[in-house]
């Protein structure tokens, strides 16, 4: 059963500004377009919905328009005597997978740089194509280069992130370790069922091997969270306060900075 009434589809491609649980004032640029999901994931737990719900019918955003709606957007906000702290990609899927997606994060730099210096760039991603060396490039620009590792257990993954094509997580470890520490890497962990099978990835059969994934990539820092919202698909539950503190203890044995998000 879905609950169609809990999705939400951002405007594009400026929303907000939104208070974030993890990041402060956020200022939304979503890359995607305005009237539905574009995503190489179709997690089960998306505030987005999924992705057949929400098919678009209009395109991405040009580079220009981003610019000139980021510029109007902050004009407005500063004459309210709001400055955001960050600049959040995200959106109605996923941020890379914009055509131009090099030359987006280039321009809003660019625009945050004259007219509000102090705030941070962050994205979140779910890491699918940071296969391509100039999606790295365009990932190194950022002050919160946000990355979703889930697991590494492919079961698991097929089973909640639904990859849209293959999915390696060997290859996906090895790319996340390329950034040399420059990621933060970002985990919903969560309890329940999804078509009779355990979606629950916070026992050790999990756990541990995604801490061996963790020693490897080196991460700048972890942010763990569990389910904030409603999720499209039913039978999902939140982890539990002691098992995320639990988890992140962990992780700062192994000396990763984490932050946790109940």
């Amino acid at each position: 059963m879905h609950c169609f009434m809990s999705t939400i589809i951002y405007p594009s491609p400026i929303f907000g500004p939104v208070h974030s649980r993890r990041l402060g004032i956020s200022l939304g640029i979503n890359l995607l377009p305005g009237d539905g999901k574009v995503c190489s994931f179709d997690c089960v737990y998306c505030e987005c919905g999924l992705n057949a719900w929400h098919r678009p019918h209009t395109p991405f955003p040009t580079v220009g328009h981003v610019v000139e709606r980021l510029e109007e957007k902050l004009l407005e906000l500063s004459g309210q005597g709001i400055l955001p702290d960050v600049f959040t990609f995200a959106g109605n899927g996923e941020p890379t997978l914009h055509p131009h997606f090099p030359e987006a994060v280039s321009a809003v730099k660019s625009v945050r740089d004259r007219l509000c210096p102090k705030a941070k760039l962050s994205i979140l991603s779910n890491a699918t194509q940071i296969h391509r060396p100039e999606i790295r490039q365009a990932l190194a620009l950022f002050d919160n280069n946000i990355q979703k590792l889930d697991t590494v257990n492919i079961d698991y993954i097929r089973r909640v992130d639904c990859p849209q094509s293959s999915y390696d997580v060997e290859r996906q470890i090895s790319n996340l370790a390329l950034f040399n520490g420059n990621v933060i890497i970002q985990t919903m962990f969560m309890g329940g069922e999804v078509n009779g099978e355990s979606v629950d990835n916070t026992g050790d059969g999990y756990v541990l091997p995604y801490l061996e994934a963790l020693q490897r990539i080196r991460p700048r820092q972890v942010m763990i969270y569990t389910i904030d919202r409603e999720t499209p698909v039913e039978g999902l539950l939140k982890a539990k306060p002691e098992q995320l503190d639990s988890i992140a203890r962990r992780i700062r044995e192994l000396g990763i900075d984490v932050s946790v998000s109940y």
